[in-house]
């Protein structure tokens, strides 16, 4: 059974790759190849939408051009220029990693790439593939979808030992040319054999070997465990305005959005320091939390503690306030 799996993806791999070189999206990160920016790409990207990476991904390395430069930036300096891409855990570990090979160089295997902060198997892979020249899988929900559809495969993706035995048919076929063939997998994940409604099997250069699409069962795969129900809190922020200063607060060193800076947040009710002179209503969504927040704009005659009290100015440049809060920055003049 392996053996016919293994000349199944071995038959697709050509087509991806002619298909890739024609079809692959211009993308900042595919411009330099460095180990360094590979990292960098694939820390931005876990998680978070293409189209909100790459503004933040040209500038960050403008700021931060080498991981000497990253290393030598203090973490507010480095959360400044993450904010609003979210997972700031992924910021601070990159931060770490950065001072490392600043000291050590780079890692030149799987192994010591793996073992930088933040990084994981999926991000390991890629950057040893799309960097370092080493056929080295990056398995994720992408590559999992589209190998589920191409082996018509009842998998449970959810499960480890779904993406193990992917990632060891992946490694037995990798071509030369390790960087566009990872990125290929990537891209047709992202572009044609997309998670929600049909994929465009039309359009894809597997349409021809793929077991779902010549069964017509493409909708059907692929097979996923039940997403757990979020957790709903309703919340209450408070956006307090004293002298042309706002006040903020850092988060809990662990936790949702640890050690973040935020307008003062009380789960539940907040206290009553005032008359509200505008309010709204905004949610924010994470994984597996959302939040349901009564945003107040309220006057206070004093600075109060234990609040940091900031200009608008230095609310813009100087501190990194998360996406959730973002919906109430319009009350900041």
């Amino acid at each position: 059974m392996e053996e016919i799996k293994n000349e199944l993806l071995q038959s697709a791999v050509p087509p991806l790759l002619a298909w890739y070189r024609i079809h692959k999206r211009d993308l900042p990160w595919r411009h330099s190849r460095t180990p360094y920016t590979a990292l960098v790409a694939e820390l931005m990207l876990q998680q978070t939408r293409v189209e909100a990476v790459k503004e933040r991904y040209v500038r960050f390395l403008r700021s931060f051009p080498s991981p000497e430069a990253l290393a030598a930036a203090s973490e507010e300096e480095v959360l400044k220029l993450w904010e609003g891409l979210g997972y700031y855990s992924r910021a601070r570990n990159l931060h770490k990693a950065a001072k490392i090979i600043a000291r050590d160089g780079f890692p030149s295997d799987f192994r010591g790439v793996r073992a930088l902060p933040g990084v994981g198997d999926y991000t390991a892979g890629a950057v040893c593939s799309i960097a370092l020249g080493l056929p080295e899988p990056a398995v994720d929900g992408n590559v999992l979808r589209i190998l589920s559809r191409l082996y018509a495969d009842g998998s449970n993706i959810d499960e480890a030992a779904t993406k193990a035995r992917y990632a060891q048919l992946l490694r037995e076929v990798y071509p030369e040319e390790t960087a566009d063939f990872c990125e290929a997998l990537m891209e047709l994940g992202a572009i044609v054999c997309v998670p929600n409604g049909a994929p465009a099997c039309a359009s894809c250069p597997w349409s021809a070997v793929c077991r779902a699409h010549l069964a017509g069962t493409e909708e059907l795969f692929p097979v996923r465990a039940q997403k757990r129900a979020r957790r709903v809190v309703q919340a209450e922020v408070l956006v307090l305005r004293c002298g042309g200063r706002y006040a903020l607060e850092k988060r809990p060193p662990k936790g949702l959005l640890a050690g973040l800076w935020q307008f003062p947040f009380f789960e539940g009710s907040a206290p009553d320091l005032g008359k509200a002179v505008r309010q709204k209503r905004a949610k924010h969504i994470f994984t597996h939390v959302e939040w349901q927040m009564t945003g107040k704009l309220v006057d206070v005659c004093a600075f109060l503690q234990p609040y940091t009290w900031v200009t608008a100015r230095e609310l813009r440049e100087l501190y990194a306030l998360p996406s959730a809060f973002r919906p109430f920055l319009e009350w900041v003049e």
